[in-house]
């Protein structure tokens, strides 16, 4: 076992040095990630009672993501990427903070709380994408990723079951004279994430990372490679809003605590990010389109038993298969996404943060659309409908991604092949 860890060791000491630092930061980053995704959803479940507000809540972070993407682009002009990268990490934990301080959550204090937690994540996602554009190339993307979404996997593990039990054991106990409730409990927790932005940061500056030399990234027109990619962005929106609200509220109201949202993650998750690893380092760009399918199939799935059983075996059915599919999407997804943008930027002589920028306000199409669906069946229809069929209805609609990424892979590597 000690020999098979150091030659995996030694495979990951064999990349460029900003790759393997982007992906130390990234891993450390990831220990964040299941908090922002997932309790803060719980928490404002909690203090609204309401799955209608959570979903307003996350519209507005989406509006605040785009609205950062374009303010990261003018930013790029004087800043070097890493640090508005760092700055992308602190203020997800900053804004996290604000949020718990707050009063009350009423709709008007969850949109400017959606919203700034928006804004840090558009200079996270944004940047992020631009260095591992940067610092990977097609060949190796399949390695960065499935040791990403490693670390990611892992990290929806560890850290739901061990901040789930922590807020469970000191809610309720006298801490250094202080009595803690929930509330202050979910402060507490925030505030140690806010501690490991802040490693994160101090890791990814021992990078040398450079920014695009071409200042331009407003376009009105693409190739028309692109726009097919754009809508896979869409596509891809559709489902992600719901992967972080839908979790939380459909085991707030069968489960009924966060604890064991982490035990039931942690049940399928460990093999999952071992598969994912590996996948990572055995698949080619080739087999892309195979590892995409299969997490759509498996997401589909999940779906239709949540819709069908609705109750408490139905949601860990489909949390279940939510933690197979996200990792085994995202290893797909992101390097065919960037497969694209190196060909297309190429062709066009353009700024890849311009693409960067087009991407979000597809991922932002698809979001909103499918937070509408959401929305509007709860509104209208009712709240309990709308868990049932608003995630089959997005799984059936996402299920147009297969022919279409195997359309844009069999293209770009064309074009790619006529560039070059």
């Amino acid at each position: 076992m000690r020999n098979k860890l150091m030659n995996e060791y030694r495979v990951f000491r064999s990349y460029p040095h900003n790759m393997r630092t982007l992906l130390i930061t990234n891993m450390v980053y990831a220990l964040v990630l299941p908090i922002v995704e997932i309790f803060v959803g719980a928490y404002v479940m909690r203090s609204t009672n309401s799955p209608a507000y959570v979903a307003l809540y996350q519209l507005a972070m989406y509006c605040g993501i785009v609205c950062t993407s374009v303010i990261n682009g003018f930013l790029l002009k004087y800043f070097r990427v890493n640090y508005l990268y760092s700055l992308g990490m602190l203020l997800s934990g900053l804004s996290m903070v604000g949020m718990m301080v707050a009063p009350q959550l009423g709709i008007v204090e969850l949109g400017i709380a959606g919203f700034v937690l928006g804004a840090a994540s558009g200079f996270f996602w944004t940047n992020r994408y631009l260095l591992a554009l940067n610092s990977t190339t097609d060949n190796n993307r399949n390695y960065f990723f499935g040791l990403e979404s490693f670390a990611f996997t892992i990290a929806s593990i560890v850290v739901p079951f061990c901040v789930g039990a922590l807020i469970a054991t000191i809610t309720g106990k006298e801490i250094l004279g202080c009595d803690i409730n929930l509330n202050k409990a979910y402060r507490i927790v925030t505030i140690i994430a806010t501690g490991v932005c802040i490693l994160a940061c101090v890791i990814l500056a021992r990078g040398n990372f450079e920014n695009p030399v071409q200042k331009r990234f407003f376009f009105s027109h693409f190739h028309h490679l692109w726009y097919k990619q754009l809508l896979l962005a869409c596509l891809k929106g559709l489902v992600q809003g719901f992967l972080v609200t839908a979790p939380a509220i459909l085991v707030l109201k069968f489960i009924g605590n966060e604890g064991a949202l982490g035990v039931i993650q942690s049940i399928s998750g460990g093999l999952t990010a071992i598969l994912i690893y590996i996948l990572g380092r055995a698949t080619k760009p080739r087999h892309r389109i195979y590892v995409f399918g299969t997490g759509m199939i498996i997401f589909l799935i999940g779906t239709l038993f949540n819709g069908t059983l609705f109750s408490a075996a139905g949601v860990i059915i489909f949390v279940l298969c939510k933690v197979i599919f996200q990792p085994l999407h995202d290893l797909a997804y992101f390097p065919i996404m960037m497969k694209v943008i190196d060909v297309v930027s190429k062709i066009e002589k353009r700024n890849k943060y311009a693409y960067i920028l087009s991407h979000e306000f597809g991922l932002f199409l698809g979001r909103a659309s499918g937070l509408t669906i959401f929305i509007f069946l709860a509104f209208y229809v009712s709240e309990d409908f709308s868990l049932k069929y608003a995630l089959i209805i997005v799984a059936l609609l996402q299920m147009l991604s297969i022919p279409l990424s195997k359309h844009i892979i069999r293209q770009s590597t064309m074009l790619d092949d006529s560039v070059n």
